[in-house]
């Protein structure tokens, strides 16, 4: 149930329950041999990278992934012992700082290995790196026909160790085919690649992520997969190969009514007028906006729950305020409840509904709610 401490304006409440059964529940689903890889980037999707790192050290992950140094040392005063693997491209500037944090870096390109590997020369180490192949993203990894070359590259540096190969998947929510396709081109690429060492257990191979597991082979040598979206509950497209897996929501959005008034039918409302009351109104003024993560796009449009019922938009979304139609709702008062994302009695309004009506996808939605809404985390043991 959301808190009730009445002096919460905005806030999300994160159940870290829930995010521990849903790295188990989709462990169990996988092969064995399979090592989980948590995509905890962009402050683990907006659920609080030190509180979400946390759990899932607790609950078995065998790996981190993130964007950048930043998150990866965040991690790394969280705990010792677990690789972290960052995924986007390491700065001149952060080089001797792949060290200091023991991260392994993606690498895409020669001016990334040699960089690193003068790094670890100069101070007498070896870094673990993994080779990224671009097989049809277009952004980072080295192109598949120029894969060789660079692989070439790194067995040349006796200061560097690969410790994986990867690749991203453009379109694993909406194109199987396509996704397919990439598989089937980086497989092709890495077979050509001498010496190696597939079917080590230890040299990670990956390429899905929550969505694109619907094509992973199990008599591949994929040992490794990212999850992000799902842990945190929710399911990629239906089809996927883990889309009858149990996953529990982690994250829900709530507000308060701040203020109700009563206006006449004809009144135009918020900036520019953008709503227009066609009946004599009851309107909720809900002490959340643009400024909190609901985003202008969702104006007339979404809807909330207060007291179990389902109440639209009017007019434009404000920095620090939303108007909300409360006028078939004559129970609700100043101080109730509002949910954006969440339920309410036999109500709820998942993430999906609420970043379709703002023209969004999930991960925007969660990285958007701002710093000054509260997180409130819930921390009973996952049964």
């Amino acid at each position: 149930m959301p808190t009730h401490d009445p002096k919460l304006r905005a806030w999300v409440e994160i159940n870290l329950a829930a995010l521990e059964r849903n790295l188990r529940n989709i462990r169990a689903a996988l092969p064995p041999w399979i090592r989980y890889v948590a995509v905890v980037k962009a402050d683990a999707y907006g659920h609080g990278s030190v509180h979400t790192v946390n759990r899932l050290m607790f609950a078995g992950a065998d790996a981190f992934a993130v964007a950048n140094l930043h998150e990866a040392a965040e991690i790394r005063e969280t705990g010792g012992g677990w690789p972290i693997l960052v995924l986007s491209a390491i700065l001149p500037a952060e080089t001797e700082d792949v060290l200091e944090y023991n991260v392994i870096p993606a690498v895409s390109t020669i001016e990334e290995v040699e960089r690193l590997a003068e790094t670890a020369a100069k101070h007498s180490r070896r870094i673990t790196i993994h080779l990224k192949i671009d097989t049809g993203m277009g952004r980072l990894g080295v192109w598949h026909t120029q894969a060789a070359a660079l692989y070439q590259r790194i067995r040349e540096c006796p200061t560097l160790s690969l410790g994986g190969v990867f690749t991203h998947f453009s379109s694993s929510d909406s194109d199987v085919d396509y996704t397919a396709h990439q598989r089937e081109l980086f497989l092709k690429t890495i077979r050509t690649l001498p010496h190696l060492p597939l079917g080590d257990p230890h040299f990670l191979v990956h390429a899905d992520n929550s969505a694109g597991l619907e094509t992973l082979s199990q008599n591949g040598p994929f040992n490794a997969v990212r999850v992000g979206l799902l842990q945190f509950g929710v399911r990629p497209y239906a089809g996927s190969l883990l889309d009858k897996v149990e996953v529990s929501p982690v994250l829900s959005f709530h507000s308060r009514i701040g203020l109700i008034k009563e206006l006449p039918a004809g009144t135009s409302i918020s900036y520019n007028r953008t709503h227009h009351l066609h009946r004599p109104s009851r309107i909720a003024v809900i002490t959340a906006g643009y400024g909190d993560g609901i985003p202008t796009s969702v104006s007339n449009k979404a809807r909330v729950l207060i007291r179990g019922q389902r109440c639209p938009i009017l007019g434009r979304v404000t920095m620090d305020q939303t108007v909300v139609d409360v006028t078939d709702l004559p129970a609700a008062a100043v101080g109730d409840l509002v949910t954006l994302i969440g339920s309410q009695q036999h109500e709820r309004i998942d993430v999906r509904e609420f970043s379709t009506c703002a023209g969004q996808i999930p991960w925007e939605v969660f990285v958007s709610i701002s710093k000054r809404v509260q997180r409130r985390y819930l921390t009973d043991t996952a049964l």
